[in-house]
């Protein structure tokens, strides 16, 4: 009971009518779409236009390799793979020399590949330092009454992605529509819950499989997403300091414990919110699963005891040294083979969906009592429409390990 002007604030919890997102949640917690439908949970972006996009930075951390000939103590011209980010002034560190490391100070960029330094800056003193060696700043340092130094900026990466329509019509006769079941829902019922489980599978597909296009289709303008493992595979979307693409990996025939944390663990180089410890999400299929769960099996010992009624372990949560991750099944995964046996590690704090003004999922049924008429045909039905695309805001908090076929020890 309320007394006064009843509000909002009144509502009994799940009386309001929820986001298609949240209803697959709700109704279909098990179901096709888990991904999907915790975006219910997570803030949404509005996109204004078909092309949506954003600029990120990441910042940078600069440094120096040596080349392959390396560098003697006496050295104060050092030949190096590339000069970029680097200014005069900076600290760089040397950790393959004998005791604490030594420090350089960069005095002037000589060329690409050349820079001139000042050795032994601090308790160290100069040694030679071995082919290929890597240099890290250590932080920069002037004189009194120095000049201004040069800057330095990030340049902003802009990243994009398109706008996907997703259609799925359900309709049947309207002799079917009157026909009584003996058992279950009315046949528009049952349609309408295929029509919804259908629609949010074929978006559930695109957040993970989907590619970015954009062309024409009967004429008209058509456009398909990036979804999360396009964007964690594509190389544009890394900082300059990475080689290659570390966090998309392919397992070998077996899979160990330590093969597992390399393939996941550049995703925890990057923090997301400073208000959580790292922590991933990490979808699999069944093939994946059991090889990650047979690794934990593998590595442990356990025993079984006089009176026991149940045996076996099986894990939901897989910890490596630098953060947590929470296993999901997916079982749009187990429709096939190969992506049976992927994993794919998402950071909740990073992605989100970005629906085209006000296009979440709309329904617009006909020939329903006070719905459309569609005139000429002696059906019900409705259709679902959906126009929306993935924004991932950090991909190298991201990763993807393929081909778990089996486990190891290790």
């Amino acid at each position: 009971m309320s007394i006064g002007v009843f509000n909002t604030g009144q509502f009994a919890q799940d009386l309001a009518a929820k986001s298609f997102a949240g209803m697959i949640t709700r109704l279909m917690p098990n179901g096709t779409a888990p991904l999907f439908g915790l975006t219910a949970m997570l803030a949404t972006d509005t996109a204004l236009q078909v092309e949506h996009g954003f600029f990120t930075k990441t910042m940078l951390f600069p440094q120096l390799t040596v080349s392959a000939a390396g560098q003697t103590a006496a050295d104060t011209v050092f030949t190096v793979t590339s000069t970029n980010n680097i200014l005069p002034g900076m600290i760089m560190r040397v950790d393959s020399t004998s005791g604490i490391g030594e420090n350089i100070l960069i005095n002037s960029i000589l060329s690409p590949t050349q820079v001139s330094v000042q050795r032994a800056m601090g308790t160290s003193s100069a040694a030679a330092i071995s082919a290929n060696a890597n240099m890290f700043q250590a932080g920069n340092a002037f004189e009194e009454s120095s000049l201004r130094p040069t800057a330095l900026a990030i340049n902003p990466v802009r990243v994009t992605n398109l706008t996907q329509i997703f259609r799925n019509t359900w309709a049947i006769s309207d002799s079917a529509r009157a026909t009584q079941m003996i058992a279950g829902d009315t046949n528009v019922a049952e349609n309408r819950t295929d029509c919804a489980a259908f629609h949010a599978a074929d978006i559930e597909k695109a957040l993970f499989f989907g590619q970015k296009f954009s062309g024409t289709r009967n004429g008209q303008p058509f456009r398909l997403m990036d979804g999360i493992i396009s964007i964690v595979a594509n190389s544009a979307y890394y900082p300059a300091s990475y080689a290659g693409i570390p966090n998309v990996t392919t397992a070998g025939a077996t899979t160990n414990y330590t093969q597992f944390e390399a393939a996941f663990d550049p995703a925890f180089n990057q923090a997301t919110d400073p208000k959580y410890a790292n922590e991933r999400l990490l979808f699999c299929g069944g093939a994946a699963k059991k090889v990650i769960n047979n690794i934990g099996r593998l590595n442990g010992t356990y025993y079984m005891v006089d009176g026991q009624t149940s045996w076996g372990l099986q894990f939901s949560t897989i910890k490596i040294a630098r953060g947590t991750f929470r296993v999901i099944e997916h079982p749009l995964f187990n429709t096939n083979t190969s992506w049976a046996k992927l994993a794919v590690a998402v950071d909740p704090s990073s992605f989100t969906l970005a629906y085209l003004g006000n296009r979440k999922t709309q329904n617009k049924e006909f020939n329903l009592s006070g719905d459309v008429a569609d005139n000429g045909i002696d059906a019900v039905g409705g259709t679902l429409t959906t126009e929306l695309t993935t924004v991932i805001k950090n991909p190298p908090a991201f990763a993807m390990l393929s081909n778990l076929t089996a486990a190891a020890a290790g």
